[in-house]
């Protein structure tokens, strides 16, 4: 091999394996897998082009953030700003329930374990790192102006110091504190609800799941509320409608969800959360994607479930079956 191809596979390697953390990180800040990809990509692009002139003042992972900082504030000064359902709207009773489909732009996205979760060895960091891709913290992270959201991300979920944030954002100590502080507040007022930690899952969780399939394909309903929180959430991107609490989700369920019944369901992760790829049953034979489906588990039953309907682009993205057969 010559040496410029070595030097290539070098300085290749070298970047790579910051790939899954700044993806993570920009996942944080965009609430899109897709942007967070090509943040990503461009941060890559960029590093590689400009490696020759990188004088090694900070740390390479250090000078790779910021760069990805600066791809993410100008997605994010562009407007680009992501949601869940109920961000946008009031639970609907199930009888005005209505079908509105909005852009999906507007959507936060789900987003793979593998691809934003690096393998570390210290268990709380796992945690850490887990808990804060969750849908419902991405989503609170959607409150803050970007910088703001740069900074809380960096203090509290990569623990940097306030002094390696000022060099990274070309600021001062004083104006990053003053940033998470207001970032706190901010994440204080639109707070998400607590969810157990599932990494690994432990025997309850496994049988809470185990009983939530059985529910589920075997639709019953019954079975089903009783491992739903009173106050468990339903909603259903890129549809605006969302339903809260056993009556309006039930009520849905055995009407225009009907479709459902007899639906099989295949185990995954994502956002740090139990998953099933949702499969319908297909008038041609076997079963067709139909949803991703994201639980949150709280206080040993589950609190949400997200149904992402786009399965062209989830189905992929988690290395999904295109169908079951029968």
């Amino acid at each position: 091999m010559s040496d410029l191809a070595t030097a290539t596979d070098d300085r290749n390697s070298q970047l790579e394996k910051y790939r899954t953390e700044l993806t993570g990180y920009c996942y944080r800040m965009l609430g899109s897998s897709f942007e967070a990809e090509d943040a990503v990509q461009d941060t890559m692009v960029r590093a590689w082009r400009s490696m020759d002139s990188f004088e090694g003042r900070s740390s390479l992972r250090s000078w790779l953030y910021r760069i990805a900082t600066n791809v993410c504030l100008d997605s994010l000064n562009a407007g680009n700003k992501r949601a869940r359902p109920m961000d946008l709207t009031a639970a609907t009773p199930v009888a005005q329930a209505q079908l509105n489909a909005r852009p999906e732009i507007t959507w936060l996205e789900p987003v793979p374990d593998g691809r934003v979760l690096p393998s570390v060895a210290d268990p709380a960091e796992t945690a850490v790192s887990r808990e804060t891709v969750r849908l419902a913290f991405v989503a609170a992270l959607q409150h803050l102006p970007p910088k703001q959201r740069a900074v809380l991300i960096l203090r509290e979920v990569l623990a940097w110091k306030a002094s390696e944030v000022a060099e990274l954002l070309d600021t001062t100590v004083a104006s990053v504190n003053s940033a998470l502080q207001r970032a706190r507040a901010t994440i204080a007022e639109n707070e998400p609800a607590a969810s157990d930690a599932a990494d690994p899952l432990d025997e309850e969780q496994k049988e809470l799941l185990e009983r939530y399939v059985a529910a589920f394909e075997g639709y019953d309903m019954k079975a089903l509320t009783a491992l739903l929180h009173e106050d468990a959430t339903m909603s259903m991107p890129p549809y605006d409608l969302w339903l809260r609490g056993h009556d309006d989700i039930v009520g849905w369920m055995l009407g225009v969800g009907d479709v459902c019944r007899g639906s099989k369901l295949v185990p995954t992760v994502a956002n740090g959360s139990p998953a099933f790829a949702h499969y319908h049953p297909d008038p041609e034979g076997g079963y067709s994607p139909w949803a991703l489906i994201v639980l949150e588990l709280r206080d040993g039953k589950v609190g949400g479930m997200d149904f992402f309907l786009d399965t062209k682009r989830w189905f992929p993205l988690f290395d999904l079956p295109e169908r079951l057969e029968a």
